[in-house]
């Protein structure tokens, strides 16, 4: 049984179908891929508070502000 776990950061703009988007295309990545069933292949999408991811020794928003335009 295939377990897929995406984190995303929590910003307010990730919709029911961008994310079952994101559900469907994992699943068919596996199938394809690896020839797993999707009736047993799950998918879970947490979303994370800005406040709590980090990149590089930074939270994320200062990362971003760092490397805009790079």
């Amino acid at each position: 049984m295939p377990y897929v776990n995406i984190k995303i950061t929590r910003e307010g703009g990730t919709t029911a179908a961008q994310k079952a988007a994101l559900i469907e295309g994992a699943t068919e990545l596996l199938v394809r891929v690896l020839g797993k069933s999707p009736a047993t292949t799950v998918v879970v999408i947490d979303e994370v508070d800005m406040e709590n991811w980090g990149i590089g020794g930074l939270p994320v928003e200062d990362y971003r502000k760092r490397h805009a335009g790079q």
